[in-house]
């Protein structure tokens, strides 16, 4: 248990690190307005806190830096929350709203503004698969043997695909199948196509349409190739860049390459409800063994829809961050409620 004014100290050397990037020495902290304490009680103070592991010396340097426990302990019981201004607010909610219509598009701009408010990189985990269903399908002729498919879905994500048409096929048998396609499978989520398609679809399709078996394999292939467990959009790598602690040409180089991994990306971004702080190599991967994850995620009557992450360095703004994802989170939240209406 630390003494008030280890817990006084321990925040005062967090606090100037992450703006400064530099050690930190008891001389500074002394200059500190209300302080009171002198330099050689602040660095007796400070070499009882490297000895308890919340401080680490690099190098030589008569200064200190947080280590990892001493960052878990000053978001646990220090960190002072930032407040949200007017002004980030309402580029948020403009931001978000502005592109209300097309749900996938509210991720991916959830991710970009995240990382212009932070100047660090975000990692947005977009809706699953069995909250995902069709919305619209179309069928839209070329010519004689090709074929647009156009699939919505209830998130707003739109996607096309060409498609070969069976030979012999009129403008009348391609309207049956957009109509039965609509009236049998829109609202069905796309882990439940398959075994849709090819039952009670199936045994329409071979009422009304001729070639069916044909038309039948086309749309497996394009309903089913649709099905996708995950989007992850990532925004901002390029911030950790700029950062001194990444000066290191190999960090950068794991990082990005970590960023093209979106099964790892999806297993680091998982999370339990609610927010959650990683930092350093509390982390599962390697790669970010120097940084802190922040994670919040999104959701509806309980139900868990996706994350939305901040990653940046261990000297992270972690009062500002937390209170920016709490206040994102909730407005996705809130248009995807909107959007299920």
């Amino acid at each position: 248990m630390l003494t008030e004014r280890q817990r006084m100290i321990l925040n005062a050397i967090v606090d100037d690190y992450i703006r400064s990037a530099e050690p930190v020495g008891s001389r500074s902290i002394s200059k500190r307005g209300g302080v009171g304490f002198s330099p050689a009680t602040i660095r007796n103070e400070m070499a009882d806190l490297e000895e308890l592991g919340f401080l680490e010396q690099p190098h030589t340097s008569a200064g200190r830096v947080p280590s990892t426990k001493g960052y878990r302990y000053y978001v646990d019981h220090l960190v002072k929350l930032g407040e949200v201004s007017e002004h980030e607010l309402e580029r948020i909610r403009h931001f978000l709203a502005d592109k209300m219509n097309q749900m996938e598009q509210v991720i991916q701009h959830a991710a970009t503004i995240l990382s212009n408010l932070t100047n660090y990189t975000s990692i947005v985990l977009g809706p699953e698969t069995f909250n995902t269903s069709l919305k619209h399908f179309q069928l839209v002729p070329l010519n004689e043997n090709t074929a647009v498919a156009i699939i919505v879905t209830n998130t707003g994500h739109v996607e096309n695909r060409t498609v070969s048409i069976p030979s012999g096929v009129d403008m009348s048998e391609i309207e049956k199948v957009t109509r039965i396609l609509n009236e049998k499978l829109v609202g069905v989520p796309f882990s439940r196509l398959r075994s849709r398609l090819y039952s009670e679809v199936g045994q329409e399709l071979g009422r009304y349409v001729g070639h069916y078996e044909e038309f039948l394999d086309i749309l497996g292939n394009v309903l089913i190739a649709g099905e996708q467990e995950h989007r992850v959009f990532v925004s901002g790598t390029s911030n950790m860049l700029v950062q001194p602690e990444f000066k290191d040409v190999e960090k950068v180089k794991t990082l990005l390459e970590l960023f093209d991994e979106q099964p790892a990306l999806i297993k680091l971004v998982s999370a339990t409800p609610g927010i959650q702080v990683k930092i350093g190599s509390e982390n599962d991967h390697e790669a970010i063994n120097n940084c802190s994850l922040i994670t919040a995620t999104y959701s509806i009557d309980g139900q868990s829809l996706g994350t939305i992450g901040i990653l940046g360095p261990t000297r992270m703004e972690y009062g500002k961050v937390i209170s920016l994802l709490d206040v994102i989170s909730k407005d996705v939240a809130l248009l995807y409620g909107k959007w299920y209406k």
